[in-house]
């Protein structure tokens, strides 16, 4: 039972990162990923139009998280090959980014 417990206060906290992983979907800190992600993809997300898609008070930390993923990713650029390039433009569909 405290794994479970662990797991459901791990969800309950919005900007965790999972074992592993980047941000849980869903977070600001997740849709900063995927605009940085985008961008390593060569798309041009609309970081301004996500941002207003979410609540005041997220607006905040999905401001700091993108300048920290962007800080990342323009020191450590990776390459994106086509499926994962798919992948990250539908996130920032979803995301109302593109």
């Amino acid at each position: 039972m405290p794994l479970l417990a662990t797991f459901g206060a791990g969800v309950a906290l919005g900007g965790c990162v999972m074992p592993g992983g980047g941000p849980l979907p869903g977070t600001p800190e997740y849709a900063a990923a995927q605009v940085s992600r985008g961008y390593d993809c060569g798309l041009r997300p609309d970081r301004q139009r996500i941002a207003n898609r979410l609540r005041p008070e997220e607006r905040r930390r999905f401001a700091q998280a993108n300048a920290l993923y962007a800080v990342r990713s323009y020191n450590a650029p990776q390459a994106c090959g086509s499926f994962e390039r798919s992948r990250v433009g539908g996130e920032l569909n979803a995301l109302g980014g593109r």
